[in-house]
Formats: C-alpha cells, sequence, structure tokens
C-alpha cells in the first residue's frame, strides 16, 4: 500500500483507500441509508428505523477503520462518528452535523495527493436536491507553481481544489463543487472552505473541447490540443484559473454584497458578476504569462488558462442545461458574440477561426467593461445599475423579441419594487443565436455524456463525436 510522505504526516493514498473493504462497507451503507430518507434527510416512516439503524453502524464502524489512514482528519472522524450516533439515538429526525462539519478543515491541510474522506447529509449543487447522506473519497490537487501564487499575489485561503476518486449517487452528476453550505446543520457557522472538483471540470472540457472543434473545425493552437490528450496538464490548468476566479467574487469595485447569490436579481446581473469572474482570470493569466520572473510552470499554465476561458466559455456555457434563466449560458453567448463582433473570431465557409495574436486584448477590454460598470454603480441606484447591465449585455447580445427590458425604462414598473423589474425579465432573456441553435443540436449528446465524468473517464464518448 503506498503512502504519501510529508515533514507532517505520512498518509495511505486514495486509491488505496477506495480498494479497503472498510470503504467498500461505507459506501454500500450509505446508498443503503438513502433509500429510506427523504428530501430534508430525515427517516421518518418507523419501519424504515431498523434498516437505517443498521446502515449507521455500518458507515460508524467503516468511519473508525478508515480512520487510522487519515490522521490529518482524526478529529473530525471523531465527531463525524459522535453525529451519527445521535442522530440514530434521536430518532432519525432531519439530521444535524454541525459538529462534525466545524471540525472539517481540509484548507488546512492542501498538500498535492492528500486523501480526505467525507460523509455528510446534503445536497449537491447541479446535482441532487435531496439532503440525502453522501459519501465521497477525494484527493486534494496543489501543484506547486498554484502553492507559489496563492502564497504570492494570489493568496485564496478557503479554496481547495480536489479530485473524486470513489462517490455516492448524489455526485455522479453535473456537481463539481464541495461546500459546506449544502451540509444539513442546526446553525450557519462561518465557512473556512470550498472544494472544487478539478478533475470533474478538466474531464468534460477536454470532452467537450474535442467534440467542438470537430465540429466547428477549428483548428487548435499546438499547446491548446495538448488539453485534449493531458488530463492533468487540464487539471492543474482549471485549478490556476479556479484560484483567480474564486477570490475575485470578494476583491474589485463592487456595488453590492459579493454573496449576492442570496439576493434576487435579474438573472444577468449573475451573469455578468461569473464572467468578470473569468475574465479577471483570463486578464491576470495574461500578466502572468509575461512576467519573466514567474515560474516556468507559472506561465505555462497561465496560456493555457486563457485558452480554456475561452473555449469552455464559448462552447461548453452557452449551450449547457436549459433556457430557464442560465446566467453561465448568458455569459458564454456573450463573450462569443463579444469576440465575433470586434472580428477575432470568425464563422466563415462553416469553420470556425480564431485570431490568437489579437484575442487577449478584445477578451480583456470585455472585463474591462463590465468593471467600468460596477465602479460606475457605486454611486448609482439599484434599479440605475440594473438597467445599466441590461444595456452593457444587450449592446451585444439580441434580446428576444417579446422582451419587456429591450423596450426601454418607459415600458418597465419603475415606481414598485425592484421586484417587480425582476418579474418582467424573461426565462430566456437572450435566446441562442442561430449559430448556437445549429452547435447545440450536434453537441447536445456529449454535453449529457459528461454527468458524472471523473479525471479517469475517456476524453472521447463512445460513438459521438471523434470517437
Amino acid at each position: 500500500m503506498s503512502v504519501i510522505a510529508n515533514p507532517e504526516v505520512t498518509i495511505t493514498r486514495a486509491e488505496d483507500l477506495k480498494a479497503l473493504p472498510a470503504w467498500q462497507a461505507l459506501k454500500a451503507a450509505v446508498i443503503g441509508l438513502q433509500q429510506v430518507q427523504v428530501q430534508d434527510g430525515s427517516v421518518p416512516e418507523p419501519a424504515d428505523h431498523d434498516q437505517a439503524r443498521q446502515n449507521v453502524g455500518i458507515i460508524t464502524d467503516s468511519i473508525n477503520d478508515l480512520r487510522p489512514h487519515l490522521p490529518h482528519d482524526t478529529d473530525y472522524l471523531e465527531l463525524l462518528v459522535q453525529d451519527f450516533q445521535r442522530w440514530a439515538a434521536e430518532g432519525f429526525v432531519v439530521p444535524d452535523f454541525l459538529d462534525s462539519l466545524v471540525a472539517f478543515h481540509p484548507e488546512q491541510w492542501r498538500i498535492d495527493g492528500l486523501p480526505h474522506l467525507v460523509v455528510f447529509p446534503m445536497y449537491t449543487q447541479n446535482g441532487s436536491t435531496n439532503r440525502y447522506f453522501e459519501a465521497v473519497l477525494i484527493e486534494v490537487i496543489w501543484p506547486s507553481f498554484v502553492a507559489e501564487l496563492e502564497a504570492g499575489s494570489y493568496s485564496n485561503k478557503l479554496f481547495v481544489p480536489i479530485s473524486f476518486v470513489d462517490f455516492t449517487p448524489g455526485y455522479d452528476t453535473n456537481s463539481a463543487v464541495l461546500f459546506p453550505e449544502s451540509v444539513a446543520v442546526r446553525s450557519t457557522p462561518s465557512f473556512t472552505w470550498g472544494g472544487i472538483f478539478a478533475d470533474r471540470e478538466a474531464a468534460r472540457f477536454r470532452r467537450v473541447l474535442k467534440a467542438a472543434a470537430d465540429i466547428t473545425s477549428l483548428d487548435l493552437p499546438a499547446d491548446a490540443a495538448e488539453f485534449i490528450d493531458d488530463q492533468h496538464l487540464t487539471e492543474k490548468t482549471f485549478v490556476m484559473w479556479d484560484l483567480i476566479h474564486d477570490r475575485t467574487h470578494m476583491r474589485g469595485d463592487l456595488p453590492f454584497d459579493p454573496f449576492m447569490i442570496k439576493q434576487r436579481m435579474p438573472y444577468f446581473l449573475y451573469s455578468l458578476e461569473e464572467l468578470r469572474c473569468d475574465l479577471t482570470a483570463f486578464r491576470e493569466s495574461v500578466l502572468i504569462e509575461r512576467d519573466e520572473t514567474a515560474s516556468e510552470d507559472a506561465r505555462k499554465h497561465a496560456k493555457l488558462v486563457q485558452y480554456a476561458v475561452i473555449f469552455d466559455r464559448i462552447f461548453r456555457f452557452a449551450i449547457t442545461g436549459n433556457r430557464v434563466r442560465n446566467y453561465d449560458a448568458v455569459g458564454g453567448q456573450l463573450l462569443f458574440a463579444w469576440m465575433h463582433q470586434h472580428r477575432v473570431l470568425h464563422w466563415t465557409d462553416g469553420k470556425l477561426s480564431i485570431d490568437w495574436k489579437d484575442v487577449a486584448g478584445v477578451v480583456v477590454e470585455l472585463g474591462l467593461r463590465i468593471e467600468e460598470l460596477y465602479w460606475r454603480s457605486i454611486d448609482r441606484p439599484k434599479t440605475a445599475h440594473w438597467l445599466a447591465a441590461y444595456e452593457l449585455v444587450s449592446e451585444t447580445l439580441t434580446p428576444h423579441p417579446a422582451s419587456v427590458w429591450a423596450k426601454g425604462p418607459e415600458a418597465l414598473p419603475l415606481d414598485g419594487p425592484p421586484r417587480g423589474l425582476t418579474d418582467q425579465v424573461l426565462d430566456d432573456e437572450f435566446p441562442l443565436s442561430m449559430f448556437y441553435e445549429a452547435l447545440e443540436k450536434k453537441m447536445s449528446s456529449v454535453i449529457e455524456s459528461t454527468a458524472g465524468i471523473t479525471g479517469k473517464s475517456p476524453v472521447k464518448t463512445e460513438g459521438g463525436v471523434g470517437a
């Protein structure tokens, strides 16, 4: 059995943990427990309590068996067992795993290859809305050049990039995050970490890029073509992208609460915020690539981040998910249209091409436009900010013909509460262009195939494009 040697800790590798009977038993017991849980995580039927109690016993025994292999998680795993035992003793009511959650600190152990065992009652973002118990065996991805960036100008103490080793059904989905906010607890603690599955991000990106490049006859630059054949290279690229993106949500001239997801506002504002963070990662990567004092690894991956932001945004984001308030899709559509209208992206003779020597300046300019919007809106009322944001988007993307917003302020209920304006935004305020309608038809099966994908999945789909 292989181990990870570190001055502070010696630990069994996650792949070896996956093979242990204790993990296999734990995973099966969690899946069995899911069969008797309802959406809030409780087991309300007394007839199901014997099965639940049996499953909890297997889970706690398995955690105790695995704990010696995970000395860095000892305190958390001990409390996890106690939380399970208390939940069973209280009659399988709505679970409360606050004690074990606040003891789990993966952000304190950012060591490349370090495993963690995660077992919580939680929903999975873009996955399951049920607060069932999920069990996930994960491994930290922490390249040395990323550690150097984080220790320097790109501090992000909460950021924990991870990869899947094994998981229960809630993660056999599109979910690519592990957030403590999703765990069932009695009160909301201060969150100290957030996990992003860079292996899933990288794997689905590679599959989508391969198919999209084939369909659009796009000639990939030689260094971008490396994505197709190299999962680990792509993972490290996404870790760098995520490091900068994630920290940007709380930095800059922000006219609103950076945790604005809790606020109700027109969804295209979320489009601009997510795109702002991605374009900040793009701009900073341009600077790092040109910085002769940066490490060779950092400069290489900085160039790759630029490709990744563009390709993931225009090929996957724009046509993933349904068209109901799909803010990520609008961000992808906006980037594509901006590049096209600034003549660095071309769709001519049925072939897509990009002028790479000119693209950086054009993409950076879009990011600066969003930042100027934010800066000016510090002095604006909320509704004026919303109207200015709509103007920015609609200058490039064509609104739906039935849009009330597109008719201008005089058509909107400006004399009432702001939510009246939000209600006037169509579910698909900015429909797909004809280019994207055609691309979506050809790409839909490929995008659907990425549900549950991991870093060990093949880049090609069986029988699909490029297979």
